[in-house]
């Protein structure tokens, strides 16, 4: 299930379904969009707070059921991540969205409702930069750019630096994941993620090494790391160590869970928890080649 493209003054709704986020955070969102040519529509929980949350499960869930069920509304982008969705997420009908899909925008916490949604429909959405990114030192930045252009139906194609822990190859397949705590948190619940015959892709942020290990070992377990077309890493940033090392690197932790397969691994695609975050539509088919000079990502629209 694909959603329309955007248009010229197409609608994009903002609200906070996980942690709480200032009128001021959103500000740059709300500039940049409208010059993009959209309209925007702020969410009640915008500013609002309960303890560390954009207000209370009741409200938020309202907020985001409200502008998903709104036809009107073209794509919803997320005011940030931190946790929440999950708190929210069975109590979230579909039943206005199956008929009138939007664009689902956002990462970290969002990989909640990003794998409901495929779990459930089979819904494209993108797992992209969420308000705090869009400044005005940002605004051109290819980064934000290519949410633009994933909103507008425009092609997508990265380039991707060579990476010694990379193995080659090249394949075609529809892309999932997002951030790995998510994910195996997932495990097992009406939004698990199918990973078979996909592009898998993991990002994450301020675990230490060992819980990154713990993870995957969780998803191996979980038969998520064995039938893959492709291993896509992402950023794994501000990770912490224990007073006892735990031996290893992020990148030599998650090409050991993969060893024993065949199929092709990208490391070091800029996307997940740091300044370049490029968007990336989940559901959809994308091919991604793997070589020793560097590799591409490609979206089939």
């Amino acid at each position: 299930m694909q959603p329309p493209y955007l248009t010229s003054g197409s609608l994009i709704g903002i609200t906070c379904p996980a942690g709480f986020v200032s009128h001021e955070r959103v500000e740059g969102a709300v500039t940049i969009l409208e010059l993009w040519g959209f309209r925007v529509r702020l969410g009640a929980t915008v500013g609002s707070e309960y303890h560390y949350f954009s207000g209370t499960d009741a409200q938020r869930l309202a907020d985001l059921q409200s502008m998903m069920d709104d036809p009107e509304v073209a794509a919803i982008l997320m005011g940030r991540g931190g946790y929440g969705m999950s708190r929210i997420i069975d109590g979230l009908s579909l039943d206005a969205f199956s008929r009138h899909p939007k664009w689902i925008c956002g990462f970290s916490d969002i990989t909640v409702l990003h794998s409901h949604l495929q779990a459930q429909l089979g819904a494209h959405t993108l797992h992209s930069p969420m308000c705090g990114a869009f400044r005005g030192s940002t605004a051109a930045q290819p980064h934000i750019l290519s949410l633009r252009a994933q909103l507008l139906g425009q092609p997508v194609s990265y380039e991707i630096d060579p990476s010694p822990f990379n193995r080659a190859g090249e394949v075609t397949a529809p892309l999932t994941g997002g951030n790995v705590a998510i994910l195996a948190h997932l495990t097992g619940s009406v939004s698990e993620v199918d990973t078979d015959g996909r592009i898998l892709f993991i990002e994450d942020v301020g675990e230490h090494l060992y819980n990154i290990d713990r993870l995957l070992l969780n998803l191996k377990r979980a038969g998520k790391l064995q039938r893959l077309a492709a291993l896509l890493v992402g950023s794994f940033t501000e990770l912490q160590d224990t007073a006892r090392s735990f031996g290893q690197t992020v990148e030599e932790i998650i090409a050991d869970k993969v060893a024993e397969y065949d199929y092709p691994v990208c490391f070091g695609f800029h996307c997940g928890h740091q300044e370049v975050n490029y968007a990336l539509r989940l559901g959809a088919v994308h091919t991604l080649s793997v070589t020793g000079t560097g590799s591409r990502l490609t979206l089939h629209s």
